[in-house]
């Protein structure tokens, strides 16, 4: 029969585990931040999609263009998010074999550890992805100088700025 361990020695567990579960709530943060990026991209490219059935000329080209580069973030939003999820699980993992280690008392440290690295890796590399969307999108974001430097006639006939 395995020995069971103290109560100190599981207070002494759960507070090494109290670390990754305050990242796991900054990942779910995150994730929620993306999530929501998602959702504005995919109304936007709904929006869009129906515009482009219906315009001509360079009009039809900025639409075109601009659901190309919806698509893109689309993409890059899930990798996002795929990568800071797969950071999540292995949390979860370093969280769970911090228990098994103390309950079986198996000497799992390196593992430990190696799964946390690697949940930090994941972690920035979804970071960096972020960032990547973030620049796509505010490449896109351009105000079109015909719009900027518009002028309406007054009833006049004159030009106002």
């Amino acid at each position: 029969m395995i020995p069971l361990p103290q109560v100190s020695q599981v207070a002494q567990t759960i507070q090494l585990a109290l670390a990754p579960v305050f990242l796991l709530a900054g990942i779910g943060a995150f994730l929620n931040v993306c999530v929501g990026r998602l959702a504005r991209i995919i109304d936007r490219a709904r929006l869009v999609e129906k515009l482009v059935l219906s315009s001509r000329g360079k009009e039809h080209d900025r639409m075109v263009s601009e659901i190309r580069v919806l698509d893109r973030r689309m993409s890059v939003v899930n990798i996002a998010i795929f990568l800071s999820v797969a950071s999540a699980c292995a949390i979860c993992l370093v969280v769970i074999l911090l228990f098994a280690a103390e309950l079986f008392d198996a000497h799992m440290g390196r593992v430990i550890a190696i799964l946390f690295s690697l949940a930090m890796v994941l972690l920035a590399a979804a970071f960096a992805t972020f960032i990547l969307e973030i620049r796509l999108a505010s490449r896109t974001i351009h105000i079109r100088n015909e719009v900027l430097f518009h002028k309406v006639e007054d009833e006049g006939g004159t030009e106002k700025p």
